[in-house]
């Protein structure tokens, strides 16, 4: 191991942002409960069971593309709606809509709330530069540029693969490994030589499928067990950890 916790022959790290860069997790959650009781409240009434921020985020829309989340959150509900398309009205009964409905809670959320990054996680990626490792920041956003300007943190990364270039590309978001494969191409580092750092169960899996060098999963809500079981070789709850600085600011 290298001193910034990662094997000797990794050359490129890969990074996810809502939860491993930035504190923004927590307001995707949010706003995907918003979205989904309003939807499920309208269309079941007053019994139906509400979206569960923490088991049904993590299980179903954690790390997914939106359209995707609306899909198979609402399949797990015994619910199919026609895709419609990315210019639906957030009021129309599609996926696209729905998830457009979602972005539009999360952007407000985002500007009345701001953006904070993990400052372990900065700390990280400088030691991880200094040292001459590639970097790139693989998310399903198509939030990405805004947030990272946000928090002054696009120079960060050499290379970003986002909801935005996934779909100028046609690539599958996580749990497939699609949008890290493109991350490392487009660093001219093969995928065994890269590591991958996810918080999502999702991303997870697309770091085994994957064939990822090192994959390292970022528990920021106790779920270090699940972590383990969907493919990290390693588990820690920031990632000042990795520069044995303990807990770090979490």
């Amino acid at each position: 191991m290298t001193q910034l916790g990662l094997p000797r022959n990794i050359q490129a790290c890969l990074f996810d942002l809502d939860g491993v860069v930035t504190k923004t997790a927590v307001v995707h959650a949010a706003a995907w409960k918003e979205t989904f009781d309003a939807f499920l409240r309208e269309r079941e009434g007053p019994g139906y069971r509400p979206f569960d921020p923490v088991a049904d985020y993590d299980e179903y829309v954690d790390g997914r593309p939106r359209a995707d989340g609306v899909r198979t959150f609402l399949a797990s509900r015994g619910i199919h709606l026609p895709e419609g398309g990315p210019d639906d009205p957030p009021d129309a009964a599609t996926v696209n809509g729905v998830g457009n409905r979602k972005n539009e809670l999360v952007l407000r959320k985002i500007r009345t709330e701001g953006v904070e990054a993990y400052e372990g996680t900065l700390r990280y990626i400088d030691a991880v530069r200094a040292e001459g490792l590639r970097t790139a920041i693989v998310s399903s956003s198509a939030n990405t540029l805004d947030v990272l300007r946000s928090i002054d943190a696009e120079h960060l990364f050499d290379v970003r693969v986002d909801g935005v270039v996934a779909r100028e590309r046609a690539l599958p978001g996580k749990p497939h490994p699609d949008t890290f494969l493109a991350a490392a191409h487009d660093l001219g580092v093969d995928a065994d030589r890269s590591a991958v750092f996810e918080d999502a169960l999702a991303g997870m899996d697309a770091g085994r499928s994957g064939h990822f060098g090192y994959v390292v999963g970022v528990d920021r809500v106790g779920q270090t067990d699940a972590l383990y079981r969907h493919g990290a070789d390693v588990v820690v709850k920031d990632l000042a950890e990795l520069l044995g600085e303990g807990g770090g600011n979490a």
